[in-house]
């Protein structure tokens, strides 16, 4: 596993629109569908990522209690299935299954969301505001495999408090870290 940093879209960006399939319910679902008027987080996950692996039960933990407060969620995985056929939609299905997830999980199979949002890792966050303009980019947390922190989703808790309390975000907002995205060989 090659350790990539996410890369930092500017804070303000207008959330790029998508229309994706989600593996769960098999639904087209639109971003504009989904979006909340108090604040939006869109996720570039996979299944076998180990950093995925290593965050989604307090990632799951998480998106319950802010789902709860009127925060959406929305999953993508863009990985390249023919490659990486573990990260394929039916396998996704499973994963989302098996792991609780409450947010829908939506596959990228062009790649072209991913390539939107400048994504560069699994796990990938990013907050939008009520307006879908970007208030946050980064990690969830500290943590990593065997790192010995513990996982608490504490940078992403306090990014999403914020925006709820319309309080100013952190100036310092650290990227995420985990697995490359597996692009398609052009």
């Amino acid at each position: 596993m090659a350790l990539t940093l996410s890369n930092m879209l500017p804070i303000g960006t207008v959330a790029p629109d998508f229309t994706l399939p989600d593996t769960v319910s098999g639904a087209n679902i639109s971003l504009n569908e989904i979006a909340s008027d108090n604040a939006t987080v869109v996720m570039f996950l996979c299944n076998h990522c180990p950093y995925v692996i290593h965050v989604n039960p307090e990632l799951v933990k998480l998106a319950n209690e802010y789902i709860a407060r009127g925060v959406a969620f929305v999953a993508i995985s863009s990985n390249d299935a023919i490659n990486y056929p573990q990260d394929g939609p039916d396998k996704m299905s499973i994963h989302a299954r098996e792991n609780g997830y409450a947010f829908p999980y939506l596959y990228d199979e062009s790649q072209d969301v991913a390539k939107a949002y400048d994504a560069a890792c699994t796990p990938d966050f990013y907050v939008f505001d009520g307006s879908m303009r970007l208030v946050y980019r980064g990690q969830m947390d500290g943590s990593r495999p065997n790192s010995g922190i513990p996982v608490t989703g504490e940078d992403l808790r306090k990014a999403l408090d914020n925006v709820l309390e319309g309080k100013e975000q952190e100036e310092i907002q650290r990227p995420s870290a985990g697995c490359n995205i597996k692009w398609k060989k052009e």
